[in-house]
């Protein structure tokens, strides 16, 4: 569940109505609901509590320092892919020690960055990511003392999740990770005798996957691998699953963590593996909406417009890859108070229209062809579950000042990040 609900026609995040955040802060503004953070988040801790399981929140789907700080006190991980993001967790207070590292192409400064900082492991991506990172750490060594890393072997088990092709990320032709027949060379090459621990898988099919299946399908993958290199003599204390775990855009499309993890948990019982989890969208997509103003209606030919003052350098994801966001007025009659959020829903009342922003690209859009209550010029609009990939893909584009970030908690709300003016927006230039 989400805590963004209409209450008499209104709509609410946690106890704070919508409409008093937007005369305070003005729009586009993306509001955080801290309850649902946590809910989710505990919901995942608690799924997989028979294991011995680190919970790593993806910092990429939405990095606030702010929320990154109340996640870290709940005791959880996080998985970075820049150094900004390490930068980020650190000043949040996250625990190092709890970090993974992703990414193919990470810099010398940045894993300079991570070895000093003490993360739990570096996912490798490829043959050559390794050899670098071995010579840092010789050479490291020899500068000062610091911990020999771990190190985890990103695998592609290449198993199809069926999501986007943009977001498919295990397959064997993706430019992440290393074939699953690869694996066992890689290990034979790199296993043994180096300052870097390889001790540990790590998979991740990709985002926004909607069954279990293709999980239970890679991990069997996998684990019939560990065991073939257990045989050789190889260390394999862990296995990082990744993420990619669908959150519910349209109501009840996606598995819950329970759901996840009566499938993965079974597998993995007795392995002698501590279990390694990424997840990002089914924390964050469903903790924030992004409100947005009406600013013209407009006709064109026989279709009919809602010009919005958010735009695709707000939320690129709708153009990008073709993301459906369940999108309301936030202030509607009880007869259109939706009960929830569905893919067309048409109540009686509600007209078709595209819901389009102020930006120069006609792929600046979040809906098209969407039954909608009726709205006039002023009124809000929520765009839901855009609290993952939102914000932290958003750009100057047209030279905008990136959105306002408020977090509410129960009847509290606050600033966490401020609209960007125009100065911001020049100060590196001058």
């Amino acid at each position: 569940m989400d805590y963004f609900q209409y209450k008499n026609g209104s709509l609410f995040a946690e106890d704070v109505a919508v409409e008093k955040i937007a005369a305070k802060v003005g729009t586009p503004v993306y509001i955080y609901s801290k309850a649902t953070f946590i809910e989710h988040l505990q919901k995942s801790q608690q799924a997989y509590r028979e294991l011995d399981t680190l919970v790593c929140y993806s910092v990429k789907a939405c990095g606030n320092i702010n929320i990154l700080k109340f996640m870290a006190q709940t005791g959880c991980g996080f998985d970075v892919v820049s150094g900004g993001e390490l930068y980020r967790v650190m000043q949040a207070g996250g625990d190092p020690a709890k970090v993974v590292y992703a990414g193919v192409g990470k810099t010398d400064n940045e894993i300079i960055q991570a070895l000093k900082a003490g993360i739990a492991y570096f996912n490798i991506e490829s043959e050559a990511e390794l050899e670098n990172l071995i010579q840092l750490v010789k050479i490291a060594n020899r500068k000062s003392q610091i911990a020999n890393p771990n190190a985890a072997l990103r695998v592609n088990p290449d198993v199809d999740p069926k999501t986007h092709k943009y977001t498919t990320t295990g397959k064997k032709e993706s430019k992440f990770g290393v074939d699953i027949e690869r694996a066992e060379k890689f290990f034979h090459d790199y296993g043994k005798n180096n300052p870097v621990q390889l001790c540990a898988i790590h998979i991740h099919l990709g985002s926004a996957g909607h069954t279990v299946e293709p999980y239970i399908e890679a991990i069997k993958k996998v684990l019939a691998l560990i065991e073939r290199l257990r045989s050789d003599g190889f260390t394999i204390e862990a296995l990082d699953v990744g993420g990619g775990y669908g959150a519910d855009y349209v109501t009840g499309t996606a598995p819950t963590a329970a759901d996840y993890a009566a499938a993965i948990v079974p597998l993995l019982k007795g392995k002698n593996l501590r279990l390694i989890l990424e997840p990002g969208a089914s924390i964050a997509a469903n903790a924030a909406i992004l409100l947005t103003r009406v600013l013209y209606l407009k006709k064109g030919g026989e279709k009919k417009f809602v010009i919005v003052d958010a735009g695709m350098n707000d939320l690129i994801r709708p153009p990008l890859y073709g993301a459906f966001h369940f999108i309301w007025p936030a202030n509607v009659s009880e007869k259109l108070t939706p009960h929830q959020r569905e893919r067309d829903l048409k109540l009686t009342g509600t007209e078709v229209v595209d819901v389009v922003g102020p930006i120069c690209e006609g792929a600046d859009f979040f809906a098209q062809d969407r039954a909608f209550p009726p709205v006039k010029r002023g009124d809000l609009i929520s765009i839901f579950t855009a609290g993952a990939y939102g914000f932290s893909m958003s750009s100057n584009y047209n030279a905008r000042g990136r959105a306002a970030e408020v977090l509410v908690d129960g009847s509290n709300f606050s600033v966490i990040r401020k609209r960007e003016t125009y100065e911001d927006l020049t100060a590196l230039e001058k």
